[in-house]
């Protein structure tokens, strides 16, 4: 029962910012604070805590590329397999299957369950995670989509057509200052969000031998202290139970395939990853991590409808806290 305790308060600071939103305490947007604090300084903070902290070896990079392509097959597929389905539904099922939330949600869960000696093996994969969540997927997105970045899609009047119409570009000077354009829009996409940013630099770091001083992890500390209460009440603010019968089904088919790939994912990382048991099981524990906190954001951004996803959020954080106490039980018994 005492595993349970760590994840269910994540759950309840959930409930509690929705629950506070609904009483008047917070206003309709007043999430948008604590989103910008969470993307912009508490999130980088607790992803430099985690590398002062916890000694990372270059053969966990094999980890972070095993994350990348755990966040990157499952929106392809819903690309490929959803050809004939509205633009704006196919958005949001790609934003919304890709990617785990690991640093808010499982870091403290695998805390629970294993230990803190598994949380570098969850950093080296969030880091391919991030590459994915923290720009990859909204620039793909909006790439395969041919959505125009920085208008939200309701704006640009997409109807039900599969995909945005292609810009017919018949002068090849428009057609370069088009690709400069798409060019410029994807570095800043990456390079934008200073997670990814932090990361880099930490890999950096990393590779080259440079440890970090030991006031980095004490400045860093009340960041990381912070990460989980703050991107959960995030959530639970901005979270709205779905309108209609289409919203329900929209995160049912969100549902149908973040679950059968995150088993798929999790299996694959205990069979095939070549490390100790501890390291498989926490990288297989974190493959069953609910959806990412990014998701909410960028799919306020390129949807308009942030509540949609925060609900899909803790929904999915809900699911996953009793799939990764299973797998726990599971794994540990092997």
């Amino acid at each position: 029962m005492g595993v349970l305790v760590q994840p269910g308060t994540l759950l309840l600071i959930i409930v509690a910012g929705y629950l506070l939103k609904r009483a008047g305490v917070f206003g309709a947007n007043d999430y948008r604070v604590v989103q910008a604090a969470e993307f912009n300084l508490v999130l980088p903070g607790a992803i430099i805590y985690s590398f002062a902290t916890n000694p990372h070896h270059v053969s966990f990079l094999l980890i972070s590329l095993f994350g990348l392509i755990a966040a990157l097959i499952p929106p392809l597929c819903v690309f490929f397999t959803s050809r004939h389905t509205p633009v704006a539904n196919r958005a949001f099922r790609m934003l919304n299957v890709s990617g785990f939330n690991i640093g808010c949600f499982s870091f403290p869960m695998l805390q629970a369950l294993i230990g803190p000696q598994v949380l570098v093996a969850a950093a080296m994969f969030d880091i391919g995670n991030t590459t994915m969540v923290a720009a990859g997927t909204t620039v793909m997105t909006q790439s395969l989509l041919r959505i125009k970045p920085g208008i939200p899609l309701p704006d640009q009047h997409p109807g039900s057509a599969p995909t945005l119409p292609a810009d017919n570009l018949s002068d090849s000077d428009a057609r370069r200052l088009h690709r400069r354009s798409l060019l410029r829009g994807v570095a800043k996409g990456f390079f934008g969000s200073p997670s990814f940013d932090v990361y880099l630099l930490m890999v950096a770091f990393m590779l080259a031998g440079i440890n970090l001083p030991g006031w980095v992890a004490l400045v860093s500390k009340p960041f990381a202290g912070a990460n989980a209460f703050c991107s959960m009440l995030m959530v639970g603010m901005l979270m709205d139970l779905p309108a209609c019968r289409d919203d329900f089904a929209a995160v049912g088919k969100v549902l149908a395939w973040r679950l059968p790939c995150g088993v798929a994912f999790a299996a694959a990382a205990w069979f095939l990853l070549p490390f100790d048991p501890l390291i498989r099981q926490a990288v297989a524990l974190c493959c069953l991590s609910p959806t990412a906190i990014f998701a909410t954001m960028y799919t306020d951004k390129v949807l308009g409808n942030a509540k949609l996803a925060g609900f899909t959020l803790a929904l999915t954080a809900v699911i996953s806290t009793f799939m990764m106490v299973a797998a726990h039980l599971l794994l540990a018994g092997l």
